[in-house]
């Protein structure tokens, strides 16, 4: 461990209190699988029984929870493999999207399994089967089980990308003694913004690097081909724009944002995707409330030329929409979420429009804008007024498309020969030789 502080009494208690909740997790995770959000057939590895057998030679671990981490992951074990083909890769993650994303992107050399549960009898039999020589944690996840108990077992631990918000910096802040403990437990910690960087180096007490965001060297977003051609035919010459990743408020700004243009473009196409697609009913009855006419990709309903909401409902098909859309409303920035990922659609020619609250994305989106790829709007008004600008001006569209493609793919290289460099150096010497 990086530091010899003594483990709080609150983490004590909440570790002894996780190991009696057993029957609590096995109920929990018997829910999950009804509703479709765990595997059944892997659901031992979330109890830290695996499913595989341990490779042999040196073993790294990298955790990413979901999706969003999962997809930073992938050009790190890549490059890493490439730096250094001796290593064997364990990818783990929570969700049953991130699993499949893993079984399709890793390369070879690499796997997946799902996370244990942070109790303390799953986090062990999972280490005691793959006993990694080292673990690399992306962005935030900080349960107390699974971290203290791998450094124990753990030669060398990293919390790469990391991240915090700062609804958590503030939680963290009144258990100060606790996330210090935690986040002593790892040898190097490398923030993904200058903001996170602040806010991880006043939770740790202890200097924290900024070497980029690991997400500008994601990999674009996945796409179905006949998806895609089906879509362009459907919407054929229509105008239309797409707002995703929408949260409750959003919608309504956008569904404003959609009559106020409609006077100006007649035939004019409104993509929804909600960030949470279970919400599509929610958005459907939202869009009928303001006379609109909507069609859910959920219920398998084309686009016809009387819909003028179309609500992309599904999980893990952003790529589509934004291949298909060079106009990009990102939400979570509107209403206080803190923004979601910019690079994605820029990476796949889409002009950047968002809110001001992007504090998960500070930079990205400072210098997006600063580069001429991205604009900030405030209301429906704002957001009416940047994308009919957009619409109409077809330059002007795609000026801002290639320099938010640019300004992402520039920083892409750079950003993972750094992290890749920093971790490597650190690590101990006999996996460095």
């Amino acid at each position: 461990m990086t530091t010899t502080l003594r483990e709080p009494l609150g983490l004590k208690i909440y570790r002894s209190l996780s190991r009696v909740a057993e029957p609590v997790a096995n109920i929990a995770l018997e829910r999950r699988i009804k509703k479709g959000k765990e595997d059944p057939a892997r659901i031992h590895e979330r109890r830290g029984a695996p499913t595989r057998q341990r490779p042999d030679g040196l073993l790294y671990w990298i955790h990413g929870a979901s999706v969003g981490e999962s997809l930073s992951v992938i050009p790190l074990v890549k490059r890493l493999r490439e730096l250094r083909p001796d290593m064997q890769f364990m990818v783990t993650t929570g969700t049953t999207t991130s699993a499949k994303l893993m079984a399709d992107r890793l390369p070879e050399g690499a796997f997946h399994q799902y996370i244990p549960l942070d109790h303390p009898d799953f986090v062990r039999s999972f280490l005691d089967h793959w006993r990694p020589d080292a673990a690399f944690f992306v962005e935030s996840e900080f349960w107390p089980n699974l971290i203290l108990e791998a450094r124990k077992k753990t030669a060398f631990m990293a919390l790469v990308n990391a991240r915090i918000s700062p609804r958590s910096f503030d939680d963290w802040k009144r258990q100060p003694n606790a996330i210090k403990f935690i986040l002593s437990s790892f040898d190097i910690i490398i923030a993904q913004d200058y903001p996170n960087a602040e806010r991880l180096t006043t939770l740790s007490g202890r200097p924290v690097e900024m070497l980029g965001n690991l997400k500008h060297a994601a990999a674009p977003l996945p796409v179905s081909e006949k998806d895609l051609a089906l879509m362009k035919t459907e919407i054929g010459e229509r105008p239309f724009w797409l707002a995703a990743s929408t949260h409750p408020g959003e919608e309504e700004i956008t569904l404003s944002a959609h009559k106020q243009l409609s006077d100006r473009f007649s035939r004019l196409l409104t993509i929804i995707a909600p960030r949470h697609p279970e919400r599509g009913a929610e958005v459907e009855d939202l869009t009928r409330e303001q006379g609109l006419k909507p069609a859910r990709r959920s219920k398998g309903e084309a686009i016809s030329a009387e819909t003028d909401i179309y609500i992309a409902d599904t999980l893990g098909e952003l790529g589509l929409f934004y291949r298909l859309s060079d106009i990009a409303f990102v939400g979570g920035g509107i209403t206080p979420k803190g923004g979601h990922n910019p690079l994605e659609p820029a990476r796949l020619g889409a002009a950047i429009l968002h809110g001001p609250h992007t504090f998960n994305f500070v930079e990205t989106y400072r210098d997006m804008r600063k580069a001429g790829g991205a604009a900030l709007v405030r209301n429906d008004r704002e957001l009416a007024t940047a994308v009919r600008r957009l619409l109409a001006d077809e330059k002007t569209r795609a000026a801002m498309a290639t320099a938010a493609r640019d300004d992402a793919e520039s920083n892409a290289e750079k950003v993972l020969a750094r992290i890749c460099d920093a971790v490597l150096e650190k690590l101990p010497q006999k996996d460095r030789s």
